[in-house]
């Protein structure tokens, strides 16, 4: 623990020293966090998953992935569903289960032996899409404006959707209570999402009411504004897992009623908090993800789970959200920039550590496996090779400013 400390602290020192340089280099946070887990991880490799595995690890990655998902919802701008609903709807309520189907799929081929609840384990870790090892795609002017604001609509409401599911596959996989039919892990998963709809909507709407009331009458100060903020997350989540709710989409769905409810002509500053919160908490899982890497080296799942981790970056994402978007309002070359750019990050990571906790033996393997494969692919991929590519688009008229991609 010490050892991890200490190195993560000097890693985020280093880089916040000279990050400007290491943009121009294309070197980003989470890939020196990542190598720093590996160097780690090799010090520390007989007791790795062993400090991984235990409810204090669960408990603070569960933690991690609410604030996570309430920043995730307060992204999305020009409305609830960004400039264009109608585009964002399609590629969330159609590609995105399309998508979990299709990795479903794949697994079923490659990987034989894992049950279909495994498999959409594994589904809802490799999908999600997150933009912490490429945040350049949601800023980059080369990039056609509605297709930035389509990934953004995508990278905050993604993984709030899939997390019912993802709960729903662990309950089925056996694992939170031994029940082995849909229907009785339906009856577990969910009034666990209803309790967590009911938590995330009232506390959402109360303590932006509250905020709204006192900053109208000269209550607060700025940075309490900012330290109110950071607390919905985390008393949400308390609160919806106190009740035996579904702690995710309680802060999800909060994240999504505070923005719109919250009306203030600062708000945009008061999130600054919860971005840079949001941005070491994810600093500290790619640091978790180098360690994991150690793990993964020494499994035996080879050349059958490096094609699925191929598949879930290219067919799994890209054929299903080409074909959603089918008659939208984007031309086909942004139909098909829409679908390769769809990098995995930090939600996958933490989903993919959530199930190796809560799975057995050759599943949580496989899950960590898929984790890893899958998140290195989207760094090598979209986090060095695309922007290196992007400089031979052609130049468009600057982006307008955005937080996507503050978090790591």
């Amino acid at each position: 623990m010490t050892l991890s400390l200490i190195t993560i602290s000097l890693v985020v020192l280093c880089w916040a020293l000279v990050a400007a340089k290491f943009g121009q280099w294309l070197v980003s946070a989470p890939i020196l966090m990542v190598a720093a887990g590996v160097a780690v991880g090799f010090v520390m490799r007989d007791s790795v998953g062993a400090a991984l595995n235990t409810q204090t690890a669960l408990t603070a990655a569960e933690l991690i992935l609410a604030v996570l998902l309430f920043v995730d919802a307060t992204e999305v701008k020009d409305g609830l569903f960004g400039k264009s609903p109608r585009t964002a709807f399609r590629v969330l309520f159609l590609a995105l289960p399309a998508s979990i189907a299709l990795a479903m799929l794949m697994g079923a081929w490659l990987l034989p032996g894992l049950s279909w609840a495994v498999l959409l384990v594994i589904a809802c870790v490799v999908v999600p899409i997150d933009f912490a090892p490429a945040s350049w795609i949601v800023r980059d002017k080369r990039i056609p404006a509605r297709v930035r604001d389509t990934l953004n609509v995508e990278g905050g409401y993604n993984d709030g959707i899939a997390s019912p599911i993802f709960v729903f596959a662990l309950v089925m996989a056996g694992d939170l209570s031994h029940e082995k039919t849909p229907w009785e892990a339906l009856g577990t998963a969910g009034p666990a999402t209803v309790k967590a709809l009911i938590v995330g909507i009232g506390i959402g709407a109360v303590l932006a009411w509250a905020a709204n009331q006192a900053e109208g009458r000269n209550l607060m100060s700025e940075q309490s504004k900012r330290i109110a903020l950071m607390a919905v997350p985390v008393l949400t989540f308390a609160v919806a897992t106190g009740i035996s709710g579904n702690g995710f989409v309680a802060a999800f769905v909060a994240g999504i009623v505070t923005s719109y409810l919250r009306k203030s002509p600062t708000y945009e500053r008061q999130l600054e908090l919860l971005d840079d919160i949001s941005f070491v908490l994810g600093i500290v899982m790619w640091f978790v993800f180098g360690l994991v890497s150690v793990l993964v080296v020494f499994t035996e799942l080879g050349w059958r789970m490096l094609l699925f981790a191929l598949a879930a970056l290219t067919v799994v994402r890209v054929v299903p959200v080409v074909l959603s978007l089918i008659g939208s309002d984007l031309t086909r070359p942004q139909r098909q920039m829409v679908g390769w750019l769809g990098p995995r990050g930090t939600t996958s990571i933490v989903f993919g550590l959530l199930a190796f906790n809560r799975l057995h033996d050759t599943d949580a393997d496989a899950a960590l496996t898929a984790t890893f494969y899958v998140v290195l692919g989207s760094i090598v991929v979209h986090g060095i090779a695309w922007p290196i590519a992007a400089h031979a688009l052609p130049h468009r008229r600057p982006a307008s400013k955005s937080r996507v991609g503050t978090r790591a």
